[in-house]
């Protein structure tokens, strides 16, 4: 049996550390018990800190309790078919002061395909329940437990001190009969960093067999890798001037440009000298400016020595270390950049008109904006530039507060009208006096108007008097050109043809003549030898 279940508590004297929040515990079952229903009850802290011991105590105090764990699935239809019809029911053999307990395990892990939709059936669960509910998560801060957390007692369980892990791991020693040297019991504590549960595995895996654990036993064993909460990281790093603790504290699953964001919002929140704070931006600037080597260059080497900057450059900065209460609050820059979020996006979409308009940068574009509101001080130009652009009525009023008027807007469409009839009646006039046809038909010049009056003169003796016989056309002029040149071709074409059957014949004579000449060279020569 693990020993984490055969000594966990029993009831709320038996749980160690958290007394305050212990307190508040059971103040809340006391109120259910007593027919005052409460708020869900969210309890949130880091692992092994006691949340699910809470929820185990707290559902003895009830008739009856239902548990969904982190292993099961957790998905919308699941939650409600488990938990949604008792969580809104009561039964007929219990009485109005007597509940049970629905304990949801690790609401902050609620994700993937699984547990799809599962977080908008615990919201429907809170609002409609009838019994107490209790949840546990780890990280407050999770972007799941937004809607939730305003629905629920939130109890923020905290680490426990290593003096109440030391005095536990003695008596259960004494009762497993382990010999245990203190020392060694006091580094085991030191090394759980307040997480009971992680103690607990360690000593039973050392000393369940050997019934012994010395200081040699634990160098087996290697120290627990514990990720920090972006705010208990910005509090060690402006609370202490420790250069380890300090590095140990970033060891963050964040983006490190987000934890200096954090870091530069809370410097003049807990340093109070001038010279503290001037020395603590100082290292601020410098760790932004090797972010901005790391995007540019891609080497992301540079991120060792920005961490180095914002955490133990700003840790130094300070003479002493301040005693006093600091309540630290997120990045006041994104919150800003969420709110003008609109603003930019408009911004944007004038410029890109303007730089498509008037071909320029983007950035010239925004420069010109001071400029383009006094512009749009008068009505008329302010017409012309939106028309121009082609701006709509939210990118009009970052220039001007009020409308343009419709009289003014009327007008200037009227004469945009006569603009554009006078613009193509322009353009009609040019394009029949600039007409050009394809060869081999009628063409008209400009130039020559006498050819146009002729032209003129023969389309309406041609439609007035069929019977006469009509002038010829320039077409008909065209196509007796076009016949006499046709003829001439034939002409050549022929005499070509004479001319090479001619060379042929006097070719054949020179043959006929050769072959002749052989012939007589050849009887001579027979001749001869004879």
């Amino acid at each position: 049996m693990r020993w984490t279940e055969k000594y966990r508590p029993k009831d709320f004297k038996d749980i160690i550390g958290n007394g305050k929040q212990k307190k508040e515990v059971e103040a809340w079952v006391k109120n259910w018990k007593e027919g005052n229903p409460q708020q869900c009850l969210l309890l949130v802290g880091p692992a092994g800190t006691g949340k699910t011991t809470f929820a185990h105590v707290i559902a003895k105090e009830f008739s009856d309790s239902i548990e969904l764990n982190a292993s099961d699935k957790r998905s919308y239809d699941i939650i409600m078919n488990t938990v949604g019809e008792s969580a809104t029911t009561k039964s007929f053999f219990t009485t109005d002061n007597e509940h049970k307990l629905i304990i949801l395990d690790e609401v902050d892990g609620i994700h993937g395909n699984d547990d799809r939709g599962g977080t908008r059936a615990i919201g429907k669960i809170i609002k409609e329940s009838v019994h107490p509910i209790v949840m546990t998560a780890n990280d407050f801060y999770s972007k799941r437990l937004t809607t939730i957390k305003t629905k629920c007692k939130v109890v923020k369980i905290g680490k426990i001190h290593t003096n109440s892990v030391n005095a536990l791991l003695k008596r259960i020693c004494f009762k497993e009969k382990i010999k245990a040297d203190p020392q060694a019991i006091k580094e085991l504590a030191k090394r759980s960093n307040g997480d009971m549960r992680s103690a607990l595995n360690t000593l039973q895996v050392i000393a369940d067999d050997s019934k012994k654990l010395t200081l040699d036993d634990l160098e087996s064993v290697s120290q627990k890798d514990n990720t920090n909460n972006i705010f208990d990281s910005v509090r060690r790093v402006l609370k202490s001037k420790s250069i380890d603790k300090v590095k140990n504290s970033l060891r963050l699953d964040e983006d490190p440009t987000f934890v200096m964001e954090y870091i530069a919002e809370n410097i003049p929140r807990e340093y109070e000298k001038p010279e503290e704070i001037k020395k603590a931006y100082e290292m601020i600037s410098q760790a932004d400016l090797y972010f901005g080597r790391a995007q540019q260059s891609r080497n992301y080497t540079y991120w060792r020595y920005a961490s180095e900057f914002m955490g133990v450059g700003v840790a130094i900065s300070k003479d002493e270390t301040y005693k006093k209460f600091t309540r630290l609050t997120g990045a006041m820059a994104f919150a800003l950049m969420g709110r003008t979020r609109g603003k930019r996006d408009l911004r944007d979409r004038i410029a890109l008109k303007m730089s498509e308009k008037l071909h320029m940068s983007n950035s010239v574009a925004i420069s010109m904006f001071p400029y383009m509101e006094i512009m749009f001080e008068n009505d008329d130009l302010a017409w012309d530039i939106s028309n121009y652009l082609l701006l709509e009525d939210d990118e009009i009023k970052r220039f001007r507060k009020r409308k343009i008027p419709k009289s003014v807007v009327t007008r200037k469409e009227k004469e945009r009208e006569e603009e554009l009839a006078i613009e193509r009646a322009k353009y009609k006039n040019s394009f029949n006096e600039n007409i050009q046809t394809s060869p081999g038909t009628l063409a008209f010049d400009s130039n020559s108007n006498e050819e146009l009056n002729e032209s003129d003169e023969v389309i309406n003796s041609s439609k007035s008097t069929k019977s006469s016989k009509p002038r010829k056309s320039e077409k008909e002029k065209i196509n007796d050109k076009t016949s006499k040149d046709s003829e001439e071709e034939k002409q050549s074409k022929e005499e070509s043809r004479e001319e090479e059957s001619r060379e042929k014949s006097k070719e054949e004579k020179s043959k006929e003549e050769k072959s002749k000449e052989v012939k007589k060279d050849n009887a001579q020569k027979s001749l001869f030898n004879f």
